[in-house]
C-alpha cells in the first residue's frame, strides 16, 4: 500500500486524506475542488471551465484567491482553505458583511459564479480593507459572469467596505 496522509483546515475544520491509488484514498491527480464538492459536499464552490479562467472554483487558500480546478489536493498538506460556506457565521448561519451586501445590492442573478466572486472580494478585503475601485475591479477580473453587470458587483463590495468602517 502506497499513501501518503496530508492534513488540511477546510472553513477552520482539520481534514485528513490519504492519497493514493486504492479505493477510498484521493488520488494524486485530484483537484481540490473534487475533492470540496465530492467528498466533503461542499458545493457552493462550483465548477466551471475546469481550466482557471473563470473564477466559479474560487477559494481563499492561505490568505489567497485561488482557483480550486488548478490546485491538486495531494500539494494542499497544512494549508488552510476557506470556502465560501466558511463565511458565514458558523453558530448563527448568518451571512457575513460582504455576502449580505451582495444581497442588499441585487450584485447576483442566476447565482452560480457567485460564490467564486465573493471569495475573490473576500481575499481582496481580507488584505485590504480600504481598496479603490480600481482594486476591486482587478481583483475580480479573474471572474466571469454572463448574467449581470459587474457595477453591481463593484457597488456592493464598495459598500460592504463602508459597513465593515461602521463596524470597526
Amino acid at each position: 500500500m502506497d499513501t501518503e496522509r496530508i492534513s488540511l483546515c477546510i472553513n477552520g475544520v482539520e481534514r485528513r486524506f490519504f492519497i493514493g491509488t486504492e479505493e477510498g484514498c484521493v488520488k494524486p491527480e485530484e483537484t481540490l475542488l473534487d475533492t470540496l464538492r465530492n467528498r466533503l459536499h461542499l458545493t457552493g464552490t462550483k465548477e466551471g471551465c475546469n481550466h482557471g479562467a473563470c473564477g466559479n472554483c474560487t477559494v481563499i487558500m492561505d490568505g489567497d484567491a485561488v482557483a480550486s480546478c488548478m490546485v491538486l489536493t495531494a500539494d494542499c498538506d497544512g494549508k488552510c482553505v476557506t470556502t465560501i460556506e466558511g463565511l458565514e457565521d458558523q453558530k448563527t448561519g448568518e451571512l457575513n458583511t460582504l455576502q449580505q451586501s451582495f444581497v442588499d445590492n441585487n450584485a447576483f442573478q442566476c447565482g452560480f459564479c457567485t460564490p467564486g466572486i465573493v471569495m475573490s472580494a473576500q481575499a481582496l478585503l481580507d488584505k485590504n480593507p480600504d481598496p479603490t475601485e480600481d482594486q476591486i475591479k482587478e481583483a475580480l477580473s479573474g471572474n466571469y459572469c454572463r448574467c449581470i453587470s459587474q457595477y453591481q458587483v463593484v457597488t456592493a463590495v464598495k459598500d460592504a467596505v463602508e459597513r465593515m468602517k461602521g463596524e470597526a
